[in-house]
């Protein structure tokens, strides 16, 4: 009969064997110990084998505490389950595994509450990487090119964080030193600029006022109304999403959020931050943009640890001793920002989006007919059955008509005389539902659906075909011009989600000479500039 013990713990082999003072287990210091048998056949030796090293992964939440002998139960749970683990893809079968076993084994529970899986890192040809092929860019060299912010940012922002595998690039990290450390930094840089200037115009030092947001509706600039709104709801979005560990939804937002504040906010409050509207509407744009910059760049430190602390360290100087929530030594000591729903304005979003939408197909229609934007236009139309659509094109009229350079804004709501209602299904979505249920004769009925019908599917968020429920995000929909006005050489149009756009392309002898205008205006400026005046 075989004799087998399985020793428990060190307390338990020094008595079994006899042996003296035991502080290490390496197999090396254990394999000359035996063991009297207790059936009478000599001494028990360690077995050759070694058990598999992922045993020992497996059992770290309980032997990184030395769990029972050096901390009770009581005192243990404290701190299990984990908040959250994180590791490899390569680990599902590795530490996940052996994690999870030995836990629902040991307390019949899983060891995590939260599970962060990162993907694989391949080399840029999909390979895997490897010393002995150098099939990768030099880590110390990339940082020290790009910076460790621009990689952290560029893996934080790449498929890796949803368990996806990423080819790596180098030209991937310059580009985001490129689109968007660059214009972070320079509107941060515009905003100190402006804040110098401002000292020097009024003798007085810059203070942020953090009360100016509190009540954006007493300010006439839309923008903003709309910055501060935008800025709350991120915080919202950022925090909920962090708080339920879906790190994987954090970067775009922030990202996204960052291009507006540059290409909108600070764009089209240029004037206004210089002084040009007087110092008061100045100190405002300035503390609107101040707001907008020190919660971005908090919300950013997790990612970019360096640039923000950076920023910082200069923003900090022009925060007052009494808003201590907002002045530490670091800014790694600051707490995520909370959001103040107050300040949402979700009309205000809208509007600005329904203009950006609008500037942004109007600009596309002339890059289309090769028309410079230096080039002055008699009109813009903007087509829209929605009246507040309609309105809100109204109320952001100048806007439009700047960044069009149109000197009129025209709005139509009778849309059925301009556009038609298209529509495109996700066929891997709706048949991944339906089924056989999605044959060829609903996907004929699908394509026939008119544009009164889409639009009841854009304004319910679904529509019955016969029997047959179209769910929201089946359907792509999307506005065509009539064939009458794409033909129409006096015009150019194009659409978007949420824009149907027209600009009247026929000059005349006054667009002709404001062109001219511009160019003189624009060729002086560049003069004056060179000249240092």
């Amino acid at each position: 009969m075989e004799e087998m013990v399985c020793v428990g713990s060190v307390a338990e082999l020094r008595e079994l064997s006899g042996c003296g003072e035991l502080t290490d287990l390496h197999r090396e210091s254990v394999d000359h110990i035996t063991i009297p048998s207790k059936m009478g056949k000599g001494v028990l030796k360690r077995i050759p084998e070694v058990f598999d090293c992922w045993f020992e992964s497996g059992s770290m939440p309980f032997a990184q505490s030395h769990y029972p002998f050096s901390i009770n139960d009581e005192e243990f749970m404290k701190g299990f389950p984990a908040n959250f683990i994180a590791e490899g893809l390569d680990q599902t079968r590795g530490w996940f595994y052996t994690l999870m076993v030995i836990s629902t084994a040991v307390k019949g529970c899983a060891p995590f509450q939260n599970l962060i899986v990162n993907g694989i890192v391949l080399a840029e040809d999909g390979a895997k990487m490897s010393k002995s092929k150098r099939n990768y860019p030099d880590p110390m060299l990339i940082t020290q090119t790009y910076g460790a912010d621009a990689c952290r940012l560029y893996l934080c922002n790449s498929p890796v964080v949803r368990a996806e595998p990423l080819k790596f690039s180098e030209a991937g990290v310059k580009s985001v030193v490129r689109e968007i450390f660059l214009p972070w930094f320079n509107s941060y840089r515009f905003l100190i600029q402006n804040i110098s200037r401002y000292e020097q115009l009024t003798g007085k030092n810059f203070t942020f006022d953090p009360t100016l947001m509190m009540k954006p509706e007493h300010s006439s600039n839309l923008m903003d109304r709309w910055i501060i709104s935008a800025t709350q709801n991120l915080i919202k979005y950022v925090r909920h999403e962090m708080d339920t560990y879906k790190l994987y939804n954090v970067c775009k937002p922030l990202l996204n959020y960052l291009a507006k504040l540059s290409n909108w906010y600070v764009r089209l409050n240029r004037n206004r931050m210089r002084g040009d509207d007087g110092v008061e509407e100045q100190r405002r744009s300035l503390n609107v943009l101040f707001d907008a910059l020190l919660n971005t760049t908090t919300l950013m430190a997790c990612i970019t640890p360096f640039l923000t602390e950076f920023m910082y360290q200069n923003l900090r100087n022009g925060i007052s001793d009494e808003h201590t929530h907002l002045k530490a030594p670091s800014i790694h000591f600051l707490e995520v920002p909370t959001c103040n729903e107050q300040l949402i304005d979700e009309a205000v979003e809208k509007r600005v989006a329904r203009m950006q939408s609008a500037i942004e197909t109007g600009r596309l229609i002339r890059d289309r007919v090769n028309m410079s934007l230096k080039t002055p236009l008699q009109s813009v139309t903007l087509i829209d059955a929605d009246p507040v659509a309609l309105a809100d094109f109204q109320e952001v009229a100048s806007y439009i008509t700047d960044e069009l350079n149109c000197l009129e804004l025209i709005t139509q709501a009778n849309e059925d005389e301009f556009v038609n209602y298209k529509c495109e299904p996700d066929n891997r979505e709706i048949g991944s539902v339906l089924k056989k249920a999605y044959d060829k004769e609903l996907k004929a009925k699908i394509a026939n659906l008119s544009s009164t019908e889409l639009k009841a599917y854009l304004k319910n968020g679904f529509i019955m075909v016969g029997d047959i429920k179209i769910e929201p995000g089946w359907l792509k929909v999307e506005k065509v011009f009539n064939e009458k006005y794409t033909a129409d050489k006096d015009y150019a149009c194009a659409t978007s989600d949420t824009a149907a756009v027209m600009l009247n392309t026929v000059t005349n002898e006054k667009l002709q000479f404001l062109a001219t205008a511009r160019e003189i205006t624009s060729k002086i400026q560049k003069q004056r500039k060179a000249l240092g005046l």
